[in-house]
């Protein structure tokens, strides 16, 4: 009883103060069930107050024993390190046994690299009769030709933008500026984008006057 307490205090926690999903709180949830379910096969009397890092170890052992993934038992550890951070928030305990225990090593996925023969098919889809498709087609050149972060091509503005000389200067995380080239294609679908399109909207709204792309 001690732990579906806790358990349901946690719950509330993460609906009301974190703004959660339900299926992220029911995530979390099951994670913590887990570890009281481990309590119970070692019939370790109380609740998660008197977990201790070496049991929490014991409890990583456990996991592995069900040969879940490397990212399954990451996940696990996560829900557990969040548990115990919102029993130190309500002073349940003083020490979060928690702290120093790691997951394992995730391997890192390599991405997903359209080739020539699938960008072609993307472009050759667009619907270039209205001015959306001119807009998309653009945009989608630039994105190919530079390699650009989606994030970053929407923030492309005018004053950053060098045909002339085959260039843009990004502005990416944390305001790193970097010089970036472009291809001719891209310049031309821009440039027939701006002629033809962005500079005959009824209206642009306010502050949005150097952003090469509106919507």
């Amino acid at each position: 009883m001690i732990w579906n307490a806790y358990i349901k205090s946690f719950t509330q926690h993460l609906r009301l103060e974190r703004s959660l999903s339900p299926n992220s709180i029911e995530g979390y949830q099951n994670d913590v069930k887990k570890l009281q379910q481990f309590t119970q096969l070692r019939q370790i009397e109380g609740g998660p107050e008197v977990i201790t890092y070496d049991l929490l170890q014991e409890f990583l052992a456990y996991l592995h024993d069900f040969q879940l993934s490397a990212r399954s038992q990451s996940r696990i550890i996560s829900g557990i390190k969040a548990f115990y951070k919102f029993l130190i928030l309500e002073d349940v305990i003083v020490d979060d046994p928690s702290e120093l225990i790691e997951g394992p090593k995730l391997s890192q996925k390599i991405p997903d690299v359209l080739d020539v023969t699938e960008v072609t098919a993307i472009i050759d889809a667009i619907d270039m009769s209205t001015p959306h498709g001119q807009r998309n087609r653009a945009m989608l050149e630039t994105l190919y030709a530079s390699g650009l972060r989606v994030s970053e091509l929407i923030n492309l503005q005018l004053s950053n933008y060098y045909p002339n000389e085959g260039f843009i200067k990004v502005i990416g995380k944390n305001n790193k500026e970097r010089i970036v080239p472009i291809g001719e294609e891209a310049i031309k679908q821009i440039g027939y984008y701006c002629d033809y399109i962005r500079n005959h909207l009824p209206k642009i709204a306010e502050g949005h006057e150097d952003f090469i792309f509106l919507n």
